[in-house]
């Protein structure tokens, strides 16, 4: 297939498009600097020039598509406190994506996360068949299984809080690093006993590659291989790798320790990959990642806020 790829030079997109390229695909990737067209071009992608404001560009681009990865998300505008235009902006770049690709019955892949549905309040084992009304990333979510009315063949990746791997400079563990880092230990909340899911990005990327070639109408799907990781663990692993003393701090001082992270660090976000592996016959082979965080990668360089 021609696979458009949103956030095709990002820390997912540079394990995706190489995943569709050995498996025989096209891709053409969505790249709003000079910087990302490089890497795509270097990578054997084609580039199609654009953000995710460009809504005609990304219909276009659809359109001459085979199917389409929708990885893009503005993580600069949430992380400098705007989530509530970088969760509109995603919203409106489906809504292009799925006018241009309406009645076709090709693929479309989208992304979201399975956190959102911890901070809902979800008590249980986050299974792929549960879904809410409505809520932030909830209503993208939701809109691209609605898709399948349309006629696309649509489906949504739901990520766990940290896709890891040498490839992940600036995501939730390189945050939580240079917390450690800034303040000398390296903390869990509480008895840390919330768990955190996890998944490594190359087995994620396959993922989405068996999702945009097989992945049944309208279907939400678990990139989950870790399914709930102790964050005193995760912790443990942060204070080994930088030689930090590991500590408790109470729930009233997450915030300040933490800063925005501070709801994330005691998010308890069990979940499950079950029907995604019976499914698309997905099987995770990557290290897990408290053995990832041993193999010393993610504190070669500093960490910086992810993005």
């Amino acid at each position: 297939m021609r696979v458009f790829v949103t956030g095709a030079s990002g820390h997912l997109g540079s394990a995706v498009v190489p995943e569709l390229l050995e498996a025989g695909h096209q891709v053409v990737g969505l790249a709003r600097s000079d910087e990302s067209s490089a890497a795509l071009t270097a990578a054997g992608a084609e580039v199609h020039r654009g953000d995710l404001d460009d809504l005609d560009g990304l219909a276009a681009a659809a359109a001459a598509a085979d199917g389409v990865i929708h990885l893009a998300f503005k993580h600069d505008a949430m992380f400098a406190g705007d989530f509530d235009g970088a969760v509109a902006a995603d919203l409106r770049a489906i809504e292009a994506l799925g006018d241009a690709l309406a009645g076709t019955g090709k693929p479309l892949v989208a992304t979201s996360g399975t956190v959102v549905f911890a901070f809902a309040g979800l008590q249980d084992a986050l299974t792929e068949d549960f879904a809410l009304d409505a809520g932030p990333r909830i209503d993208a979510e939701n809109a691209v299984v609605a898709l399948a009315e349309r006629g696309i063949r649509s489906s949504v990746v739901r990520l766990t809080p940290t896709v890891h791997s040498s490839l992940d400079r600036n995501g939730f563990i390189p945050a939580f690093i240079s917390i450690a880092r800034s303040k000398g230990v390296s903390a869990y909340v509480g008895d840390g006993a919330n768990r955190w899911p996890a998944v490594h990005t190359l087995d994620a990327a396959r993922l989405y590659r068996l999702a945009l070639e097989s992945a049944p109408t309208g279907s939400r799907l678990h990139a989950v291989d870790d399914e709930g990781i102790a964050f005193r663990r995760i912790a443990e692993s942060i204070g080994r790798g930088l030689n930090l003393p590991v500590v408790s701090i109470p729930p009233t001082r997450a915030e300040a320790h933490f800063g925005f992270l501070g709801a994330h660090a005691q998010a308890d976000n069990l979940s499950s990959s079950t029907r995604t592996r019976d499914l698309l016959g997905w099987k995770p082979v990557q290290p897990g990642l408290v053995d990832d965080l041993g193999r010393g990668h993610y504190f070669d360089a500093p960490a910086t806020t992810p993005r």
